[in-house]
């Protein structure tokens, strides 16, 4: 149950640990998303609940809902003043040069028939920065931890792939495919003017840890 997965509660906010392979809003085919389970997590409110961010189906970890209007409203204006502290764990196909950096690589979207859209590097791009570090190393791969400066599309998979030369394992998209993407939303912090912050922590799921990593 969804409902199991909440890892953060107040009057105004709930904090999902979302499962890997789970998308937020609802496909096509209708097949099972947060948006279609927003009424298991509802706990007394007469008002569903509403993602104010979005992470992909295949990323897994902290996932943020506003329960009423005027906290969705707040909230989506925290996100616009980049003042959210989001702290994502991935592991990459390889070992990064250096221990750690920030990677400044302006993203834009292209589309094209045969393959559809993705997010590229660009100079024409809009602005995208992240900081990284690298946290532990198995079998050739590291486990790096990512935090954003901005909030673009596709950000950490493009910065992972094409800023450190090393795409996320699993990434369909911008690396090879595999069992799972190893992309984890491992944290979230958004302040309030009057309450205490939201912040939510997620462990590492058990597909880290079946090739060796811990956080």
């Amino acid at each position: 149950m969804i409902a199991d997965r909440v890892i953060f509660l107040d009057g105004e906010a709930i904090v999902l640990d979302k499962p890997a392979g789970l998308p937020v809003d609802a496909p096509r085919d209708r097949s099972p998303s947060v948006e279609s389970m927003l009424e298991e997590i509802t706990f007394g409110f007469h008002r569903l609940p509403q993602p104010v961010h979005r992470i992909d189906r295949d990323t897994s970890g902290c996932l943020l809902l506003a329960r009423n209007a005027g906290a969705a409203k707040r909230f989506g204006q925290a996100f616009e003043g980049a003042l959210v502290r989001k702290r994502y764990l991935a592991v990459v196909a390889g070992v990064p040069e250096g221990d750690a950096g920030t990677i400044d690589l302006p993203l834009a979207k292209v589309s094209t028939r045969e393959a559809g859209w993705r997010i590229v590097p660009s100079p024409q791009g809009k602005v995208a920065r992240t900081a990284w570090r690298t946290l532990s190393v198995v079998d050739g791969r590291a486990l790096v931890e990512f935090v954003p400066a901005t909030g673009r599309t596709h950000q950490l998979r493009v910065h992972a792939a094409s800023g450190l030369g090393l795409p996320i394992v699993g990434d369909r998209v911008y690396g090879t495919p595999g069992e799972h993407m190893m992309l984890h939303a491992a944290a979230i912090a958004l302040p309030r003017a009057n309450k205490p912050e939201v912040a939510a922590k997620a462990a590492l799921p058990p597909h880290f840890a079946a090739l060796g990593f811990a956080a």
